[in-house]
């Protein structure tokens, strides 16, 4: 029955490796087939990206999410590329002066070219100011309505001057006139005097003389009022004189370039603001001469007389065919918003509107963003102003070392630019999820996801797709024709990336990097076709590089350093099967797993726990066991055993649930105590139902053993027992295939423990009969009666101890009640 069931359950050759015929390419090789053109089998993905890129709502940004290698960023260039080119370009921006609040610069909008212009319409006209206005002050017209002026003036003041004169000869003084103002000096016997004779006077005569001077100061402060007075009216008159030659000289320009930007309000009204300003400081474009510290050295300029009249062009598009599509590969807070540069000072860092610099978002404004994952969330301030912009539809520029009082540098606050860009973030699914669950507004701003699939189908149309991907890629990359052979293989290996028969890896980067490697070897047997064997070399050559450690275990193994048994027959003993990654390189490697049962009621003992390297999914495996043994065996009796399970020789953490058919198979080999067979492996999760679940990585499991068995020396009767459910999982080595076909190994498949242990064991399972018990001579028969009686040798154990302790408490109570008496 049991070797039936075996036979029953072995798989054949052609089972274990879906071979792609050479005829499923019609071509004879890649030169004759048509590149391919966009991707293949993300018809999923390339909808909800065509969706969220046409879509022109707030939110609908999109979260391209997949692993490394599928075609992420090529699908997204090209949606983007196609999509960007069949739109206009957008606006140009300038950062102009604010002349009623300097420390906010106003942001001006153009259309795409015009900011430039703008820009040198400015700049010309300063610089024809710069002749025309001297120009015209020193014209003769300016002249003589200015010396008219003056000349009115002067005379007024000189006959104040005059009467004051005649007024203090009048009184007995001469009028003065120092640096300080007038000054009144007594006059005796014709003859002013000086300070000395005015101090010989005597006390009377010094009275006399100042209250005469008291009263004419009062008369001189009045008279030198009404001279200040006019004063003022002459430097308002010439301030109208200036405003009004300003005015002039700069009418004509200023009309011509409101009349070019008529249909741009904010512009025109900036014009007339700079118009304005500029009049009032029309002076500044005469020629002065430095002022100088010492002789030889020239005041530093304190600012730019003209620098607010200049245009900061921040975004020109000038040159911008479509929609700008930006990728910003180093998203720092500072390249993602824009910055304000400064520059040192008099010891201390000054700005202005003209340092203003951009950043990607307002490159990409009215066209597309696209930014890593990676490259984002590893920069808080980043992704934190991201959102920022994407909630209030704005770029705001701020300084960071501002807001956290690093440096008291001086900065601005430019007028916030709004934003209409479409940000894509290109990522792995894990990171979605996180920003999913923990980022609340994550949801709110990335509406669309874009999900690439890893695997494509494996039919007729897939592995044309592939063909072709394989003919783009060669013209590419100037690579050597591939022979359908050679395509033949590479769609093997695309089955064998996924473990999957019906499948194809659509992580084209790995496919890629196989197609090059094994245009290298064909160049270096100076071949003009890529054949099969090229392929195959380039794979075991890739392996090659990476298995240092995989052949290190072999040989311990081989040496008996690790100790491992492929033959001969164990109880409580079995090769289980783990896969070890290293980062580039997946392999597998069999280890030893016993168990050993005895009296108790500790259950099953997992050593791996105990001793911490078991890790959580691990221990789920071992407890699921006492749920099939209860379920199975325990309908009568309680279940009262203690086990201990153990991976032999490892020091590493045990993670996965993998092994625990091979524990469960195992534990029933030492509570039946019928050997198990050492030459067969297992691998394969179970279930508290004792079914068979399927696992991952039962391609590089089943190798590993394989490979043991050949360093130790086929017996014929060596091999894996997996889940029937990987079958369509098994992508196996040719080497592996050509043994199975000639009876060195044998693979079986199974769906439960029952199946499994027969094989194992050699024995019958047995069936479970209507009145729960099994056949004796069964395993599940004498797992049952093992059972029985460790749960009656428990009981027994237990019987003096509960005598020994009834018999103490009643010579407690005896004694209690003399007490009493």
């Amino acid at each position: 029955m049991a070797n039936n069931n075996s036979n029953r359950l072995e798989l054949k050759a052609e089972e274990v490796r879906a071979v792609c015929p050479e005829k499923s390419c019609p071509y004879e090789n890649t030169l004759k087939i048509p590149p391919l053109k966009g991707i293949i089998g993300q018809n999923r993905a390339a909808r909800a990206l065509e969706f969220g890129l046409k879509i022109q709502k707030p939110g609908f940004n999109i979260y391209v999410s997949g692993i490394p290698g599928t075609g992420r960023t090529t699908s997204v260039d090209a949606a983007v590329a196609e999509l960007a080119g069949s739109q206009p370009a957008p606006e140009d921006w300038c950062y102009v002066h604010n002349f009623e609040d300097p420390d906010r610069p106003r942001a001006l909008r153009f259309p795409p070219g015009l900011g430039r212009t703008f820009q040198k319409d400015i700049d010309t006209l300063i610089e024809e100011l710069k002749v025309e206005a001297p120009r015209a002050f020193e014209s003769k017209e300016y002249e003589e309505q200015r010396n008219q002026i003056m000349q009115v003036f002067q005379e007024k003041r000189q006959k104040v001057y005059v009467g004051l004169e005649k007024k203090a000869e009048q009184e007995g003084f001469s009028l003065k006139q120092t640096a300080t103002g007038l000054l009144l000096l007594p006059i005796m016997d014709g003859k002013t005097l000086t300070e000395a004779e005015y101090e010989k006077l005597g006390p009377t005569e010094k009275e006399f003389y100042r209250k005469k001077q008291e009263k004419l100061y009062g008369k001189i402060s009045e008279m030198m009022r009404q001279v200040r007075q006019r004063e003022k009216e002459v430097r308002t008159r010439i301030q109208d004189l200036d405003r009004e030659t300003g005015t002039f000289t700069t009418k004509n320009h200023f009309e011509e370039l409101r009349q070019k930007y008529q249909n741009l309000p904010e512009v025109t009204g900036h014009l007339e603001r700079i118009q304005k300003e500029l009049v009032e400081h029309i002076h500044d474009f005469l020629e002065k001469e430095e002022a100088e510290i010492l002789p030889g050295l020239k005041m530093p300029a304190q600012r730019n007389q003209f620098l607010p009249y200049r245009v900061n062009l921040l975004i020109d598009n000038s040159q911008t065919k479509g929609a700008p599509v930006v990728k910003e590969g180093n998203p720092t807070y500072f390249n993602l918003i824009g910055r304000q540069e400064s520059r040192p000072q008099f010891g201390s860092f000054m700005t202005d509107f003209t340092m203003i610099k951009a950043g990607a978002l307002h490159r990409a404004n009215g066209g597309y963003l696209i930014l890593q994952a990676n490259d984002l969330f590893t920069r808080y301030f980043s992704w934190q102003a991201l959102k920022r912009c994407l909630k209030n539809n704005t770029i705001q520029i701020e300084d960071l070392a501002e807001e956290f009082h690093l440096i008291s540098t001086p900065s601005m606050r430019p007028e916030p630019i709004p934003i209409s860009t479409k940000i894509i973030i290109i990522g792995n699914p894990y990171v979605y999820q996180l920003l999913f669950a923990y980022d609340e507004d994550f949801p709110k701003l990335f509406k669309v996801k874009a999900d690439f699939d890893y695997r494509l189908n494996r039919d007729e149309e897939g592995v044309k797709q592939y063909a072709a991907f394989i003919s783009r890629h060669c013209k590419e990359n100037n690579l050597l024709p591939f022979h359908r052979s050679a395509i033949a293989r590479v769609v093997e290996y695309g089955s064998r990336l996924v473990e999957d028969q019906q499948k194809l890896t659509s992580r084209f980067r790995e496919v890629a990097d196989i197609l090059q490697e094994a245009d290298y070897w064909a160049r270096q047997e100076n071949k003009e076709v890529v054949m099969a064997a090229d392929v195959r070399r380039a794979m075991e050559e890739k392996v090659y590089r990476s298995s240092r450690i995989e052949e290190r275990i072999r040989e311990m193994i081989k040496d008996g350093q690790i100790l491992m048994d492929d033959r001969g027959a164990v109880v409580g003993q079995v090769n289980g099967l783990a896969v070890i990654f290293l980062g580039d390189y997946l392999f597998g490697r069999p280890s030893r797993i016993t168990v050993r049962t005895f009296v108790g009621k500790e259950g099953i003992l997992d050593i791996e726990r105990e001793t911490k390297l078991g890790g959580q999914i691990h221990t789920k495996g071992i407890l699921i066991l006492s749920g099939f043994l209860g379920q199975r065996y325990a309908h009568t009796e309680p279940l009262t055993l203690s086990a201990s399970i153990c991976f032999e020789q490892s020091y590493e953490e045990v993670e996965g649930d993998s092994a625990s058919s091979a524990e469960l198979y195992a534990l029933l080999s030492s509570l039946a105590d019928r050997p198990i067979k050492q030459g067969i492996a297992v691998t394969g999760s179970v279930n508290q139902k004792g079914e068979v679940q399927p696992i991952g990585g039962v391609n590089e499991k089943v190798e590993g053993f394989f490979e043991v068995c050949k360093i130790k020396g086929f017996t014929g009767e060596q091999g894996v027992i997996i889940p029937r459910t990987n079958v369509k999982n098994l992508m196996l080595k040719e080497e592996v295939v050509k043994a199975i076909a000639a009876g060195k190994f044998h693979i079986w498949a199974v769906t439960n423990v029952d199946e499994g242990i027969e094989i194992l064991t050699g024995a019958s399972a047995g069936e479970q009969r209507p009145n729960g018990t099994f056949p004796a001579s069964s395993i599940n028969g004498l797992v049952a009666k093992r059972l029985v009686k460790l749960n009656a040798y428990y009981t027994e154990s237990q019987k003096p101890a509960r005598r020994r302790k009834k018999k103490k408490n009643n010579k407690t109570k005896k004694k209690g009640r003399g007490g009493c008496n």
